[in-house]
């Protein structure tokens, strides 16, 4: 119980809340490190299993070549490469480790999205003469609109915790407050930053279930 009145204090240390080092830069870096990479992640995943989910070929195969990235430790991942080549380029590393963890969960629930789609109404859009990019923009992809959110939300959640491996190769982030107190024997320290890291899980978790909630399928799914 000390302990977290400890951590709490040095939360509440204004000292601590600014400069280079502060807790303001560190939360900056990290929701920049996640963007980024929730980003990236989005333009390899997200084409990929809504072309495989309209064509329903293929979808399998890529969901569960994706998947063994889960198998894989994002540390060792990130060990790996930072004996690359890439490893010279700064926080290049990091991202692409976090890239790979994040990409199953979008590609995945973008597909399953996709194929639960009622083939009832791809099937009268087929028959209004909708050609097949039609079919894909206007009725596939707005229905597979919650799933697909789903995915973008859990990836989302995930590289927010995960993004503070992003101190061990050197970057930036929440991450970096932790690694301090451990170099500094400071439990309090790292209490504090694990604290901030899982806040800002919660806020991601919250923003994206409000958004679902407010989104256009959920609107629909209201609609008498």
């Amino acid at each position: 119980m000390n302990t977290l009145g400890e951590a709490w204090d040095w939360l509440a240390d204004s000292a601590h809340w600014s400069g280079s080092e502060g807790i303001g830069q560190r939360l900056l870096e990290h929701f920049l490190l996640t963007l980024v990479c929730l980003l990236i992640s989005c333009l390899i995943a997200l084409p990929v299993a809504l072309v495989l989910g309209h064509l329903g070929r293929g979808g399998a195969l890529a969901v569960n070549i994706s998947n063994i990235g889960r198998a894989v430790p994002t540390f060792a991942v990130l060990v790996l490469l930072l004996l690359t080549p890439l490893g010279r380029y700064g926080e290049g590393p990091t991202v692409v480790a976090l890239v790979l963890f994040a990409v199953p969960p979008l590609l995945t629930n973008a597909y399953v999205g996709m194929r639960e789609v009622d083939r009832g109404v791809v099937q009268a859009a087929r028959g209004m003469g909708m050609t097949g990019g039609q079919l894909l923009r206007r009725v596939e992809a707005p229905l597979a609109l919650p799933m697909i959110l789903a995915g973008v939300r859990l990836a989302a959640v995930q590289l927010v915790a995960t993004a503070t491996i992003a101190a061990l190769a050197g970057g930036g982030g929440l991450g970096r407050i932790i690694t301090a107190g451990f170099n500094l024997a400071s439990t309090p320290q790292v209490v504090a930053g694990a604290f901030l890291v899982a806040v800002f899980a919660l806020l991601v978790e919250g923003l994206f279930a409000l958004a679902e909630r407010l989104g256009p399928g959920r609107a629909r799914q209201g609609r008498p």
